[in-house]
């Protein structure tokens, strides 16, 4: 099916997004924190690296099928629903999502990040109290809001997560998403690659491996907040240590809001690719 001008205008822009993904270059500050965590973990034997990466995925997994069944997704996945029928009432499954437009789903992919982007906010803001609980928390607490907006995202550009497909390529995106920088080009090639692999739209036959010692900079750079919300806890006004929530807060949404985007900006080219291919 040709696509229409706003469509082709929408693809021009995820390509020009992809190609600010290749012309990211990294610092030298970054250069010499990526050296210092290659010489860490070379430092640790392979079989420990991998035992430890194995587990880190399956808890991924776990709290992906743990967010799918909850009562609050299937509600979420209802309001999805009850908003694609306002523009077409004939909507009565994901799937039939992708008889809307792309500006229609992008409404209502909008409706769920942003919401999500709020609650990354407030928890940062709790965390920036500086408790040792809400430090600790601040991690999990993120992966849940995190995972859980790009299901939503899915869902909304008419992408099932509950397949085997869809389930593996969504932590897959969540992965890619929260990346450093450097490493998203890549990462999207990788996404790209399986979509050209894909021989049905239920079963997944590429790798099932998430995770490496890469993708912990982005859980090492939140410890760092969490050590510089520590060091401005005690600069008080009013009693509230307003800086370091401003921290805390700032930092959890633009993480979310980036992740958002990457998010977004796939399921709009698969929502495309789709459209063009039938």
């Amino acid at each position: 099916m040709e696509l229409s001008q706003r469509e082709e205008k929408v693809l021009e822009e995820i390509r020009l997004w992809q190609d600010s993904l290749y012309d990211y270059e990294a610092n030298d500050l970054e250069n010499t924190y990526v050296k210092w965590l290659d010489g860490a973990f070379s430092a640790l034997p392979v079989d420990v690296q991998e035992q430890f990466f194995q587990k880190l995925d399956g808890w991924l997994f776990h709290l992906h099928s743990l967010l799918q069944g909850s009562q609050l997704q299937n509600d979420a996945r209802e309001r999805i629903l009850k908003t694609a029928r306002a523009f077409n009432q004939e909507v009565e499954t994901i799937q039939d999502l992708h008889f809307l437009t792309i500006d229609q789903l992008h409404y209502i992919a909008m409706q769920h990040s942003g919401r999500h982007q709020f609650y990354s906010f407030i928890q940062g803001g709790l965390t920036g109290t500086g408790g040792a609980a809400a430090i600790g928390a601040d991690l999990p607490a993120m992966a849940v809001i995190n995972l859980r907006s790009v299901q939503l995202i899915a869902i909304s550009y008419g992408f099932d997560v509950q397949t085997p497909f869809e389930m593996m390529t969504s932590l897959k995106v969540f992965h890619a998403a929260t990346l450093p920088a450097r490493m998203r080009a890549a990462a999207w090639e990788e996404l790209m690659e399986d979509l050209e692999r894909k021989e049905n739209d239920y079963f997944y036959n590429g790798t099932e491996k998430l995770t490496d010692y890469t993708w912990l900079e982005g859980p090492l750079k939140h410890m760092l907040k969490g050590t510089v919300i520590t060091m401005f806890r005690k600069k008080r006004l009013s009693g509230i240590p307003l800086i370091s929530m401003a921290v805390g807060a700032g930092v959890n949404y633009q993480y979310t809001r980036k992740l958002n985007d990457f998010a977004e900006k796939y399921y709009q080219y698969r929502y495309l690719s789709r459209k063009r291919s039938d």
